[in-house]
C-alpha cells in the first residue's frame, strides 16, 4: 500500500515504562490524518518515529513499503516552535531547504524557488526580514513553506498552531486545506493537535490515543461535505454530534487513567 503502514508497534524511553503500545495504522497516500489525545499520551513521540528521529522498540513502519531508519526528505516535519535558523532571512530559510532537496540548483534559482513558496503561504511582502522580524503565524507560515520547498509528499505537523490567537490559527487552517487541494499528488499530512475542533474541521480521518501506555482507541472517519463555510460547518448537527463522540472518548480514557491512578495508590 502506499503511505504510511505501522504494525504492532512499541516504543519506550526507558525499561521502566511503555510510552506507546501495539500501534497499528494504515495510512493511504493523499489523506489527511489528526492524532488526538491528552498529554502525555505519545502523540509527539509517534510523528517522531514517523519522521525517522527516533526508533521504535517494536514493530514494524513503512512509509509507501520502504522501512522507516532515519530521517528523509521525503517526511517533512513542522514543529510548534518553528524552528528557523534566527541568523538568516526569511528568503534564505526556504533556499537552504531547496539546496538540500536539490543539491544542483543554483543560488538564484533556489532564491526564485523560495520566493515563490513564501508568496504561496501570503509572504511574499517578508522575503528579506529575519525570523525576529515576523510575528508568530509568519514564522509559523514560513516554517510551513520550508517544508514544501523539501517537496515532501508526507508532512508531519506537531501542534503547529497551538500558540497562535484565534484569527491566525483558522487562517493557518485554510491554508492547509488549500495546500492539501492544490498538491498533485496530493500529499499525505500527519497531524497532532489539543483542539477536537480543529481537528474535525481539517482531517478526513481522527485517531484517538489512550494514555498510560499510548495506544489507538478510537479510530474515526471524518465525512463531512466540502468545507465552504467553516460557520456552516462548525454550527452543523453532524459535526456537533463527532465532536461530541470524540469528547466522550477522550473523558472515558481520561477517567480510566485517573482510576487506574487512584488504585495504585491506595
Amino acid at each position: 500500500m502506499n503511505g504510511l503502514t505501522l504494525e504492532n508497534l512499541y516504543f519506550a524511553y526507558d525499561d521502566s515504562a511503555t510510552t506507546l503500545e501495539n500501534i497499528n495504522l494504515a495510512i493511504p497516500a493523499g489523506q489527511f490524518v489528526t492524532l488526538l489525545g491528552s498529554s502525555g499520551c505519545g502523540k509527539s513521540t509517534l510523528l517522531r518515529l514517523l519522521a525517522g528521529l527516533q526508533t521504535p522498540a517494536r514493530g514494524r513502519l513503512t512509509w509507501d513499503g520502504a522501512p522507516i531508519s532515519g530521517p528523509s526528505l521525503k517526511r517533512g516535519i513542522v514543529f510548534q516552535d518553528y524552528a528557523l535558523f534566527p541568523w538568516m532571512s526569511v528568503v534564505d530559510n526556504i533556499a537552504i531547504a531547496i539546496g538540500r532537496a536539490r543539491p544542483g540548483t543554483s543560488r538564484a534559482a533556489r532564491r526564485e524557488e523560495a520566493a515563490a513558496h513564501l508568496q504561496t503561504v501570503g509572504l511574499e511582502a517578508a522575503i528579506g526580514k529575519y525570523p525576529f522580524e515576523l510575528s508568530g503565524g509568519m514564522r509559523q507560515r514560513a516554517a510551513i513553506a520550508r517544508a514544501l520547498a523539501l517537496g515532501s509528499p508526507l508532512l508531519l505537523m506537531d501542534e503547529p498552531f497551538g500558540a497562535l490567537d484565534p484569527v491566525n490559527r483558522a487562517r493557518l487552517q485554510d491554508l492547509l486545506l488549500e495546500i492539501r487541494d492544490d498538491s498533485t499528488p496530493r500529499k499525505t499530512f500527519v497531524f497532532v493537535t489539543h483542539d477536537v475542533d480543529e481537528a474535525l474541521y481539517l482531517s478526513e480521518r481522527v485517531v484517538i490515543l489512550g494514555s498510560s501506555p499510548g495506544r489507538v482507541i478510537a479510530d474515526l472517519p471524518v465525512e463531512f461535505p466540502r468545507r465552504d463555510s467553516r460557520r456552516a460547518l462548525l454550527t452543523s448537527d453532524a459535526f456537533h454530534a463527532l465532536r461530541e463522540s470524540v469528547a466522550e472518548t477522550l473523558a472515558a480514557d481520561t477517567l480510566q487513567r485517573l482510576g487506574g491512578d487512584i488504585a495504585a495508590s491506595v
